[in-house]
Parts: structure tokens; sequence; C-alpha cells
């Protein structure tokens, strides 16, 4: 089996940044390559990397902040090994993250995607669940014992329903993702184009329900500042007309519905108007409350 690729493009907070890496250098398989590409300006992170004293890491700094899009590009173009991972900074890697996916790489060979088993936590390690992370897994995810492998239009509609992927903690195959790339006019919905790009090229993804990752959810994050405000959601409708548009010329019926009334993506704009009012975002409550009624600007 190959090394696996471990790629983090870092910008944020020091501390939850060192705890990922700490986490990656803790792995019981120690087939592992970590590549950071640090977007950021803090003064006393490059010390840190090169008293790591670890020749699998390698450290890098933007001369010029490449935004969230671009340093995935810059990442995925230092990728040197066939499979892949784009971590997030605050998220972590569980002791058996990479053998439990390079346990999977080896039973299904040539597999797309591995989405493994994920425990959501906040901002302080405590394990969490809210609503929308209840939602996806109770409504919207497979119910499966083990591994399941899924794919085309079945998978396509299950996400467009509700996303319940956690993008930092799926491993890629290389050569996939470079033929799809990133999206120039995307952001928070990023993950899922790039997803639904894979599967109509033919892609499948294998789905393990053993927990090795932690995927932290807290009010800092990209997403959620933008929330109260309205523009995910902006931009979501925007992805989900298209893609629906997309899907019904490549003859997936189906998931082009389910890509039209994106059921849970009206559901969390609707759980943050009380958010925007409280905010005195009004401008922001319309635009959300639009969305809720599928009636977005076009």
């Amino acid at each position: 089996m190959t090394t696996l690729d471990i790629m983090l493009p870092y910008y944020g907070n020091v501390a939850l940044m060192q705890a990922a890496v700490r986490s990656i250098l803790a792995q019981s398989d120690p087939n592992w390559r970590l590549t950071v590409v640090d977007d950021g300006k803090e003064p006393d992170v490059p010390g840190w990397f090169a008293e790591l004293g670890d020749d699998r890491v390698s450290y890098q700094r933007n001369e010029k902040n490449l935004g969230v899009t671009g340093n995935y590009r810059k990442c995925l173009g230092l990728v040197r090994e066939e499979h892949f991972v784009m971590m997030g900074t605050d998220d972590v890697m569980l002791p058996d993250y990479v053998a439990t996916v390079r346990a999977a790489l080896a039973a299904h060979p040539g597999i797309g995607m591995v989405q493994p088993g994920v425990q959501v936590i906040d901002g302080d390690d405590r394990p969490t669940e809210g609503l929308a992370d209840q939602a996806k897994r109770r409504l919207y995810a497979p119910r499966f014992k083990g591994d399941l492998v899924m794919g085309g239009e079945e998978l396509a509609t299950s996400l467009l329903r509700g996303n319940w992927l956690f993008f930092p903690s799926i491993c890629w195959r290389t050569e996939a993702v470079r033929a799809a790339g990133f999206r120039d006019n995307l952001e928070v919905t990023q993950d899922l184009a790039l997803v639904i790009d894979l599967l109509q090229a033919g892609e499948r993804m294998l789905i393990s329900d053993t927990v090795c990752f932690q995927y932290r959810r807290h009010a800092v994050s990209i997403s959620s500042k933008q929330a109260f405000t309205g523009v995910r959601f902006e931009e979501a409708n925007r992805f989900f007309v298209e893609v629906a548009d997309r899907l019904d010329a490549h003859g997936w019926s189906k998931a082009a519905k389910a890509s039209r009334f994106h059921l849970s993506s009206r559901i969390h704009a609707l759980t943050m108007v009380p958010g925007a009012l409280k905010n005195r975002q009004s401008d922001g409550a319309r635009t959300l409350l639009r969305h809720v009624a599928g009636t977005d600007r076009r």
C-alpha cells in the first residue's frame, strides 16, 4: 500500500492547528506524509514546525494570501501520492485514521473516495451533535454496518437531500480530484460540488462506520460567519440550481429533483432566522426566509 498524503491548508487558530498536527504525529500507522501550506502570518508558526524534527512533515508559507480555494489548489498541486486527505486545521485524527483509510484502500482498489466514521466535537474537544448533524445522521445518511460502497445517482440524490459528508475527513484519489478541480465561484459548497463532479465522472465512495476522525463544529468557521447574513444560502441556491440543470442533462432526474428541492439546506436556513433577528440582520433574515420558501433571487 502507498503512503497517504495529508495536506493541511492552514489559516486561523494556532493552538487548534498544533493539536491537529500532533494528532497526525500520533498515528498508529507511520505511512503518511504531512504538507502544511500556511496562508496566514502568525510569527511563531514557522519556528514551531522547524522544531518538530520529523522528516515526514514539510511546511511552507504563501508569499501572499491565496484564500480558501486558492490554497486548496496549491495543496492539490503538491500532492505526490495516489491518495490524499485535505484536512481541516481545527480537526483531529484519532490514532487509527491512517490505518483505517489505508486498509479500506487496499480492500477496494480504485475507489475514488473514502468517508470514514466521524465524531463531531466542539471548540473544547467535547462530543456534540446539533440539530443539523442529528438530522443528517438520522434522516439522510445511509444506515449500514461495516463498509458500504455507493456511487452514481443513488449517492448524488442522497447528498443533495442532505449533505452528510465531512469533507476534511475524506480520503481522495488524487488523479480523480485533479481532473475535476476546485471551482472559483464556490466556498461553503465547494465540498459537495467536488463530490457531485466526481460521481458524474464515474467515481465511487467507500463509507465506513469505523470512527477515526473528529470534526470540529464551532461558531468561528467561515460558513458560520456568513450564515446570519444569508450569504452562504445565496451561494447554496446558485449551486443547487446549476447542479439540477446539469444532472437533468446527465439523465439523473431523481438527483436533479433532490437538488431543486434541497430540503436540508432550506431547513438549515430556517434554523438561522432567529439568530439573524437577534443580531439585527434584517436583510439576512429576509435572505434566509427566501431560501426557506424556495424563492431565492436568481
